[in-house]
């Protein structure tokens, strides 16, 4: 179990430097799209669909990171009161429907991805970019995350509890 939530950290650290990486690319292209436009008064055909695509991947492929580090939204006001039993059971609770949410969006972002790749789906624009090229990150994240969940419950079980996220 031990090697798992390792792993399961190991992975969810390694979605966050490729968050990183594509969050740091859309800035480097946001700054070459200004110096392009405004300065040397060229057009620009990607680079605005780059950016929006980088950062909605780095919003799904950074999450479990997100979630490794608990820095998502949390409301904490009930379970802060409660005995450490029932913060378990409320942890796991939790867990367990988010768990079922995952799987429900890995399943559809799956069929989304199979029907942009095998329709060949494109952007209606001139950088005419394939849509599955997008899509992927959809179940690469949502999977991601249920690895996350699934190492949160077993943290929670054997009282795993690492300040540094390891």
């Amino acid at each position: 179990m031990i090697n798992f939530i390792k792993f399961a950290h190991n992975l969810s650290r390694l979605s966050g430097v490729t968050a990183t990486l594509l969050v740091i690319a859309a800035v480097f292209v946001t700054t070459e799209m200004v110096i392009v436009r405004y300065f040397l008064n060229m057009s620009t055909t990607w680079q605005t669909e780059f950016v929006i695509f980088s950062l909605a991947a780095a919003t799904f492929v950074g999450s479990p990171y997100v979630l490794l580090k608990k820095k998502h939204v949390s409301i904490d006001i009930v379970t802060h009161y409660m005995s450490k039993k029932n913060q378990k059971l409320m942890s796991y609770l939790a867990s367990f429907f988010s768990i079922i949410f995952l799987i429900i969006f890995l399943y559809t972002s799956i069929e989304l991805f199979i029907h942009a790749w095998e329709k060949n789906l494109k952007t209606p624009t001139i950088w005419n970019f394939p849509l599955w090229k997008v899509y992927i990150f959809l179940p690469i994240g949502a999977f991601l995350l249920i690895i996350q969940s699934i190492a949160d419950i077993f943290c929670t079980m054997i009282d795993y509890n690492n300040p540094k996220g390891n």
